[in-house]
């Protein structure tokens, strides 16, 4: 589904990725694990195709398809959406009109749907604003309730659990495996191994380099037992 090629990012006189090379399979969770400040959401964004973030070597195929040139909103297009670490960022919108901006068939129901699975009652979000009276945790959930409802091809996941409390993240795992059963693709991009473990296959980013990729169970370890000093990968 999604095939990365020597991918480097630079940004001012700083490398930020540093020939990034993997593949995601068709409807698989992946993951990519690192510590803050390895790279993880440059490598997100640049995916993703946001302003500044564009790509100084390597390519980016999805689905059969080279988009390294294609803009932000093209890729979207094609199926690609980005949860943002920080969370729903469309001030001053409804949650409902959020919601309804990334649905192709524009579903009241699948809505209030979207809302419950996030432990968010209808009659309280659905007419609320999302602006400094919702929380860091409530934004994420609103986020990833608009992409369940959006049914996108390829999901990519940027720390899904920021802010978010121990319930809820459970309820936000589990919301992930029902956007796979509907047919996505997902990276999921955590510091966490507890989030990271749900993952099929993961990799390894510090400082910028794909260190390890793997089943996620040795991953995991060799990230427990070997990263915390990733320089020495260089």
């Amino acid at each position: 589904m999604l095939k990365i090629e020597n991918l480097t990012l630079k940004r001012g006189y700083k490398r930020i990725l540093k020939n990034i090379t993997f593949e995601v399979k068709d409807k698989e969770i992946y993951g990519i694990l690192g510590s803050n400040g390895a790279g993880k959401s440059s490598l997100a964004y640049t995916i993703m195709g946001c302003n500044s973030y564009k790509q100084d070597k390597g390519k980016i195929i999805f689905d059969g398809q080279d988009i390294t040139d294609l803009s932000i909103w093209q890729r979207a297009r094609l199926g690609i959406t980005l949860a943002w670490q920080e969370g729903a960022r469309f001030e001053g919108i409804t949650v409902e009109d959020y919601i309804l901006l990334g649905m192709k068939n524009k579903n009241q129901i699948e809505v209030e749907q979207a809302l419950q699975k996030v432990l968010l009652s209808p009659k309280e979000y659905l007419k609320r604003k999302l602006d400094k009276n919702l929380s860091g945790g409530e934004r994420k959930r609103i986020e990833i309730a608009a992409i369940f409802a959006m049914k996108p091809k390829l999901v990519i996941l940027d720390e899904p659990d920021s802010g978010i409390d121990i319930l809820a993240l459970n309820k936000i795992i589990d919301l992930i495996y029902e956007i796979k059963k509907r047919g996505a693709t997902i990276i999921l991009i955590t510091h966490r191994t507890d989030v990271a473990k749900i993952a099929e296959r993961s990799a390894i980013i510090g400082e910028g380099y794909l260190i390890r990729e793997g089943a996620t169970k040795n991953i995991i370890k060799y990230f427990e037992d070997r990263c915390f000093n990733c320089s020495k990968f260089r």
